[in-house]
């Protein structure tokens, strides 16, 4: 066994591997600082937490057989959820849907049935004559300042009830 060397690290290659291993070590500190940060601030992993609020219903007019309702939606949770259906028992045989106002072209516009909605963590979403709203098969006795009992189903937190006024366009 002639001529065999050790192998001694230079203070180079010392350096250069104190480096190169600096880099990952710090971005994972860093992330776990941010992750610690947040799942003691109570975010993290918080199941969505929905309230639903200012359900207002058009008055039916004329012979037509639907009218629109619109609620707002608060999701303060740290997770999304998704709206997947609404349920009412005074429309009648018939069940409400979710539609979307789309403008088609120069002044023309349609309403498309959508089959659900996302509803972010931390965010709301409003529901409005030009966007989102419930198709509800319209009862004909229903007049202004009448409450209409809803049910909104979620995704993740389950049915969530709610009352609806009963108000003229425009109110």
């Amino acid at each position: 066994m002639t001529g065999q060397h050790l192998w001694r690290p230079t203070g180079r290659r010392l350096t250069d591997t104190f480096l190169a291993a600096l880099a990952p070590v710090a971005a994972c500190g860093l992330a776990l600082g941010g992750l610690s940060a947040w799942t003691a601030s109570g975010h993290a992993g918080s199941p969505a937490r929905i309230k639903v609020t200012d359900g207002k219903m058009f008055v039916p007019s004329g012979g037509t057989p639907v009218t629109a309702a619109f609620f707002r939606i608060t999701n303060s949770g740290g997770s999304a959820d998704r709206l997947l259906k609404v349920t009412t028992a005074e429309g009648g045989a018939d069940t409400p849907t979710l539609s979307r106002h789309v403008m088609t072209g120069a002044n023309t516009a349609s309403d498309r049935t959508v089959d659900s909605v996302a509803v972010p963590a931390g965010d709301s979403l409003a529901m409005s004559p030009a966007g989102l709203d419930v198709v509800v098969p319209a009862k004909k006795d229903w007049k202004s300042g009448d409450l209409v009992a809803f049910t909104l189903h979620f995704e993740h937190s389950g049915a969530v009830q709610t009352l609806a006024v009963v108000v003229r366009p425009g109110q």
